[in-house]
């Protein structure tokens, strides 16, 4: 009779630790904001992604200039016209030998337009453009719409409190399947990035530069893309010539592509 009232105990004990830790789970999820610091990441990236471009249709003209420790620099220029996060088109203006070149994204499908071919070429974001730029990076630089963001903590540089966010692709078809990102707690201005790809691997870093205002905001005119993977590769980009446009949806369609001014 002891061993069976001893034994009836020890399970009595051990549901009701069972039941207690079940109740404080309970407790503390119900306590817990659920989705507090995913929403609040999120208003962090896209507060940043208005630091760096307009939120209305604008363009911006830009020079990447790569360069590579046993090669020469290589310079390429662009027009970029862009109306929210889902329409923009981008030219090739320099060098002349690939004049023409157009890149358009609808959504998230992107083409290639090349005056010697009769019909667009899909192409994938994440496709190299030239040096350690993607295609994406300029046709649809934008992180709030193609990521979700996790804010993973705060950390200081140069005295200055930063925001780090982990942000993650909602799906294979984005520029890059991870980033990490520094975000600066005071304005929401970019500090630097770093991607990653499907298999974790840190395949370049970038740096935000130069912050000149433009159309009305300071905003990143230089920015330094690293190859992680060779070093001593590098890819410079900078802005200019910033102004808004009234971009109707009809620009952004094939059909429309030839008559661009």
């Amino acid at each position: 009779m002891e061993i069976m009232t001893s034994r009836h105990c020890r399970v009595n004990t051990a549901l009701l630790a069972t039941a207690l830790a079940l109740f404080a789970g309970t407790a503390a999820l119900a306590a817990a904001p659920v989705g507090a610091d995913d929403t609040e990441a999120r208003q962090i990236v896209e507060k940043a992604d208005q630091v760096r471009f307009p939120t209305e249709g604008f363009q911006v003209d830009v020079t990447i200039t790569t360069t590579a420790s046993d090669q020469s620099s290589d310079v390429r220029k662009y027009r970029v016209l862009a109306k929210g996060n889902n329409n923009s088109i981008v030219r090739v203006t320099e060098p002349a030998s690939e004049r023409g070149q157009i890149l358009l994204m609808k959504g998230r499908d992107l083409w290639v337009f090349m005056p010697d071919v009769s019909q667009p070429i899909r192409l994938a974001l994440s496709q190299r453009l030239t040096g350690q730029v993607a295609n994406g990076d300029l046709a649809r630089a934008n992180f709030a719409a193609d990521y979700n963001p996790t804010l993973l903590r705060k950390e200081k540089i140069g005295g200055e409190e930063h925001y780090v966010l982990e942000l993650t692709g909602i799906d294979r078809g984005v520029t890059y399947q991870r980033v990490v990102y520094w975000v600066r707690e005071k304005d929401f201005a970019p500090h630097k990035a770093e991607f990653y790809s499907l298999s974790n691997r840190l395949l370049k870093s970038c740096k935000y530069e130069n912050f000149k205002t433009m159309e009305g905001r300071k905003r990143p005119t230089r920015l330094v893309m690293e190859d992680a993977l060779r070093g001593g590769e590098q890819s410079v980009l900078e802005y200019a010539s910033m102004k808004l446009r009234d971009l109707p949806d009809k620009i952004f369609t094939k059909d429309y592509l030839k008559k661009l001014d």
